[in-house]
């Protein structure tokens, strides 16, 4: 107390202590509270960081890994093969994709044009180019064991159309003459080829020689052609028309074979026609296929009439092919003044019906004859036509 007594007076008095504070400085809530507020501030910003994105870098994209694709299946994937080629009737370019599975898929398009030249619309396809008259439409030939053999192309030409004879489409009086057995004699061939009128429709046998070398040149001369296709006749073997010739008793397989086979040794031809084959065309069983597989491939068939009991135009009309019947056989006597007397009545038996059709043999004096007839028709107004003119009218 000694120093206290010279202390001014209550200066020596101690602060009292302020209320509500604790020794730490708080706020007075006690040890106990401020732990509490601890906890609770570190849960809540526990929390928060749990439900808030950390805002440290954007997310990468996910990029979802592709299946591993096993080795057999590379062949799935494949690219489609495509070949493009020119139509050689349209002009279109025509592209062919091989797919995958097998399949082909055949693309139309119209080909540029330069702008040079005037641009012809063509009316109908009938007809071939006569530049091209020689050589086959590839589009309307079928890879086979017998070998190339006509079909309907993918665009749904014929060759009945393809290879026809163009004519002029007015309806006044018309006749077809088809001049039949080329291909046997070579000497008889170039003379038909050579002398007759190049609107004269010319049948090439089936059994003939160098058939597609006689197809080449009469063509070129402007000739509609026919293969002509040995058929069973009345009397067979005694009467036999030939090698491979179809049988009515021959199995169906065994007689399209036959008929594969001579369609396969010549091109450019409109249809077909028989030689003989009384028994087989009165044979429903027999010919029902041959002449279902002749018009499945877009061909026509001319039956040459010498067969009353022919059933062809029956099965034709069921099929809505093209065909036609012969009224006239020109040269069963073969002599000039008598063919030229069939020749006659073949013009009045046109000029009553409208048209008509005659056919003959490749013989010496037939072919002089038809051709000195044919040149003074034609000055009297009669339209010589390609034989396919007369049969397209007869589909329905």
């Amino acid at each position: 107390m000694g120093n206290d007594l010279h202390a001014p007076l209550g200066q020596n008095r101690k602060k009292p202590r302020a209320k509500g504070r604790n020794k730490l400085g708080g706020s007075g809530l006690g040890p106990v509270s401020v732990g509490l507020v601890s906890v609770l501030a570190i849960l809540g910003l526990s929390f928060y960081t749990a439900l808030t994105p950390l805002p440290l870098t954007a997310p990468l994209p996910q990029v979802a890994e592709a299946p591993t694709k096993p080795a057999d299946t590379a062949v799935a994937v494949a690219k489609p093969q495509t070949l493009e080629t020119r139509s050689p009737t349209s002009g279109a370019i025509v592209e062919r994709s091989t797919m995958p599975d097998g399949s082909v898929v055949t693309q139309y398009s119209p080909a540029s044009r330069d702008g040079t030249g005037p641009a012809l619309i063509s009316a109908s396809r009938i007809g071939q180019d006569a530049r091209m008259a020689a050589i086959p439409n590839p589009e309307l030939l079928q890879d086979s064991p017998e070998g190339k053999l006509p079909v309907i192309g993918p665009d749904g030409l014929r060759p009945v159309e393809q290879y026809a004879r163009p004519w002029s489409g007015a309806h006044g009086t018309r006749i077809a003459i088809v001049v039949s057995g080329l291909g046997l004699s070579q000497t008889g061939t170039q003379k038909a080829i050579r002398l007759l009128p190049e609107e004269i429709t010319l049948g090439f046998a089936a059994s003939g020689n160098s058939l597609q070398r006689w197809m080449q040149d009469a063509r070129r001369a402007g000739h509609e052609i026919l293969l002509q296709m040995p058929l069973e006749p009345l009397g067979y073997p005694a009467n036999n028309p030939g090698r491979d010739t179809l049988l009515a008793d021959q199995s169906s397989a065994k007689n399209l074979a036959l008929l594969h086979k001579a369609m396969a040794s010549i091109t450019n031809y409109t249809g077909i026609m028989n030689y003989m084959g009384a028994r087989f065309l009165s044979d429903a069983n027999a010919l029902e296929p041959v002449i279902r597989d002749i018009a499945d491939r877009g061909l026509l068939f001319l039956d040459d009439g010498s067969s009353a009991q022919s059933l062809s135009g029956k099965f034709a009309k069921a099929m809505n092919m093209p065909y036609a019947f012969a009224d006239l056989q020109l040269d069963d006597q073969l002599q000039r003044d008598a063919i030229l007397k069939r020749l006659d009545e073949l013009e009045r038996i046109a000029k009553r019906n409208g048209s008509a059709i005659g056919v003959a043999s490749a013989f010496d004096e037939s072919v002089s004859t038809i051709a000195e007839w044919v040149r003074e028709a034609k000055s009297r107004g009669i339209e010589i036509v390609g034989v396919s003119a007369l049969a397209l009218e007869n589909q329905e």
